[in-house]
């Protein structure tokens, strides 16, 4: 059976990311990208996540905290555009687009504010580095987002970033899919 798109992501992820750099969750959630992310840089890495909801700021301290590893992450409650503050390189970057799986629904990722989040976020991977999008777009702004996202991605340089769709061509109902962009380099 093949891999579910979310394995896909983090095995990418996981192939690149090395113990001790500095990641980056732009849509925190439940805290689950978070927790990878933290488990995988160790003790000397760092995460950043960021969310604009606090349900999802608590959900994830929650999950951090029980599994031991909150003091590797900082918690930002504002929107993904925000990655454009940051100054380090990073080694990856994860995006969950749509809405806090039991939460408010109407409350979801826009096309803007993503495309800003994306390509600022693009400037701070390393060489090596990797950013991965998970596209859920069964809700209302889902379609334009996922669009927007795509036409972005296709735009990119292909001497400077590499781009992965993965996809499952024969699902119904707006099934999910991973974009990965690799930033091509030493």
């Amino acid at each position: 059976m093949f891999p579910n798109v979310l394995e896909v992501a983090r095995a990418l992820i996981k192939e690149r990311v090395r113990a001790g750099e500095t990641v980056i969750d732009a849509t925190m959630g439940n805290g689950n990208d978070t927790l990878f992310l933290a488990q995988l840089v160790q003790e000397s890495g760092r995460v950043i996540a960021f969310d604009i909801q606090p349900l999802a700021m608590e959900k994830t301290k929650e999950r951090l905290v029980r599994e031991g590893v909150a003091d590797r992450v900082e918690m930002r409650l504002v929107s993904h555009e925000e990655i454009q503050s940051l100054q380090e390189q990073v080694g990856a970057i994860m995006f969950n687009l749509g809405y806090l799986p039991g939460g408010d629904k109407e409350i979801t990722t826009q096309a803007a504010s993503t495309i800003r989040a994306i390509e600022s976020g693009l400037k701070l991977l390393r060489p090596g580095g990797i950013m991965t999008v998970m596209i859920y777009w069964g809700h209302s702004a889902g379609q334009v987002e996922k669009d927007a996202v795509e036409s972005f991605c296709q735009t990119l340089s292909q001497m400077d970033y590499l781009v992965l769709k993965y996809q499952y061509i024969n699902q119904q109902n707006q099934a999910p899919f991973l974009l990965a962009v690799e930033r091509r380099g030493e």
